[in-house]
């Protein structure tokens, strides 16, 4: 495929998942509880989807590119860089005398774009390794960006926000990963780079799923519920174990 097809994989890929973001409009509409159950699904798929997404095709991609040692070394460094970025970013979660609803809505949209522009990296170094692999980090990245922006339009709506003003600037925040996407795209020229950036990604999985998404499973104690996100946790992984056999 020739360099300016990628690059339209890339900006339409990555302008459906800024659309995500619009789902701020839907959850308006619905019911507390049953948005809270949808939720829980969601983050149990994207959870086992982004572990799936890192262990059966980033790592291995990496691999092939790079020494051995060095892929893991990115990893690790990978998973201490996105802690550090949700500590410095992300305040959401502040509690502390001074944090006012009006920072937290700002912050958040600073932590948000910045994400999201990580991940438009992420999905360029994809498709420059290949389009097979390029539409499976980019369906790992939509399955856990849907609860995420929902979330984060939830935050603005809690900081005060108006809602049309709320969803503008999530929205904004979410074409993040459009610039990102076309900023990796004209980065990723050679080899190591996109192996390098795969190894990344794949620590930023890990954290992501392992530190985020999970500890939200945990916090479920039905049994019967928790057996339930734990079946659509592996249906997640499935899903990336069956997309191995899709695309070569």
């Amino acid at each position: 495929m020739s360099i300016m097809g990628k690059l339209g994989l890339i900006i339409s890929s990555t302008l459906m998942i800024s659309l995500g973001a619009l789902l701020g409009v839907v959850t308006l509409m619905m019911n507390k509880d049953r948005l809270n159950k949808i939720l829980l699904f969601l983050v149990s798929l994207s959870a086992g989807a982004l572990m799936g997404g890192a262990f059966l095709h980033l790592l291995p991609e990496s691999l092939e590119m790079l020494k051995t040692e060095t892929v893991f070394l990115l990893v690790l460094m990978a998973f201490a860089g996105f802690f550090l970025i949700e500590k410095l970013l992300h305040w959401r979660h502040c509690h502390k005398y001074g944090c006012t609803e009006h920072l937290v809505g700002h912050m958040n949209l600073i932590g948000d774009s910045v994400h999201n522009f990580i991940d438009g990296l992420i999905i360029a170094a994809a498709f420059g390794a290949s389009v097979s692999l390029g539409w499976v980090t980019v369906l790992a990245v939509a399955l856990h960006e849907i609860p995420q922006e929902i979330g984060d339009f939830g935050v603005l709506i809690y900081a005060g926000w108006e809602k049309k003003k709320a969803l503008i600037y999530n929205f904004s925040a979410a074409l993040m990963v459009v610039v990102g996407g076309v900023v990796g795209h004209w980065l990723s020229t050679t080899e190591i780079f996109i192996g390098s950036l795969m190894s990344i990604a794949a620590g930023g999985f890990i954290y992501i799923s392992a530190s985020d998404l999970m500890p939200e499973l945990k916090k479920e104690t039905d049994l019967k519920k928790s057996m339930v996100s734990f079946g659509v946790f592996l249906l997640g992984v499935l899903l990336m174990f069956g997309l191995k056999f899709i695309g070569g």
